[in-house]
């Protein structure tokens, strides 16, 4: 089974409408999870049918046993992120420290879990999808994009399909570590741009440091051809591979507003990402 993950430096690189259009090209064999839990929108184009969801508990919340308590107020003058206030816990601003509970000397404070969000199952046009949902103001993004990956594990495994396609967040954090984690390919999504070419090389460093084989797409590369050879350098001092050069075109935007991929509607974009995914076969 192969895992491709698609990333990108920062945000509004064009990664979404890419890996909807390999997700098309795939043609049904491949499973598809999208791990940008904190703002999922990969299903915004697939339009998938949810099949079955899963809750999703990640930290531990403490809760003041009333019956227990003595009002001694030494968990609320312990608790660093405020709290706990007259003797009750504010559930959203918990950090799950456990603290409180520590220095309760009537053990009157429990740490339960909470549930931070849902992961689904869900069928679209192009094949199964993995995605998730987590609440406003929740932490342990990265366990909920482990649990998204093991979800299209098992769901790959069942139907006999051998490759995972991932949507990855953007950036270098928690969540871009766990979609990195035990791929067999990154292709990191980047553009023409002095905050393009600055996070592509925060994302390679990562990539680097985990031994994770690494490709590059430049979306949208004519709009500052000077900037995409600066980039083109940039990957061939480090041996990384161009996979692609997406040029900029209305027919992204076109795909965007009708719900589809990019090679459905068809145009210059499409033909670059159709030679693109025939790259990253080859490469696989």
């Amino acid at each position: 089974m192969k895992q491709v993950a698609i990333v990108s430096g920062k945000g509004g690189t064009g990664k979404t409408s890419i890996i909807a259009s390999l997700a098309a090209l795939a043609r049904g064999k491949a499973v598809f999870a999208d791990c940008d839990v904190d703002a999922p929108d990969l299903h915004l184009i697939l339009c998938p049918e949810i099949l079955e969801r899963r809750e999703f508990y990640g930290i531990k919340r403490a809760f003041i046993d009333k019956e227990k308590c003595i009002q001694c107020g030494i968990c609320q003058d312990a608790c660093r992120f405020g709290a706990i206030s007259d003797f009750e816990v504010d559930t959203p601003l918990c950090e799950g420290c456990g603290v409180c509970q520590l220095v309760c000397p009537e053990e009157a404070v429990e740490m339960r879990d909470v549930q931070a969000g849902e992961a689904y199952i869900s069928q679209t046009r192009f094949g199964p999808l993995v995605h998730a949902e987590l609440y406003p103001g929740e932490e342990a993004s990265g366990k909920l994009v482990a649990m998204v990956r093991e979800m299209a594990r098992d769901l790959a495994a069942e139907k006999n399909l051998d490759l995972i396609l991932i949507d990855g967040s953007p950036g270098i954090g928690c969540p871009v570590i766990a979609s990195l984690t035990g791929v067999d390919l990154a292709l990191v999504v980047t553009e023409p741009t002095v905050t393009g070419e600055h996070d592509l090389v925060r994302l390679l460093d990562v990539a680097g440091h985990f031994g994770i084989k690494t490709t590059v797409c430049i979306n949208k590369y004519d709009l500052n051809p000077e900037a995409a050879r600066q980039i083109e350098e940039l990957c061939g001092k480090r041996g990384v591979k161009i996979a692609g050069r997406l040029p900029y075109h209305t027919s992204v935007i076109d795909a965007m507003v009708k719900a589809l991929a990019v090679v459905e509607i068809g145009g210059p974009v499409a033909e670059a990402i159709e030679d693109m995914w025939k790259g990253l076969e080859g490469q696989l």
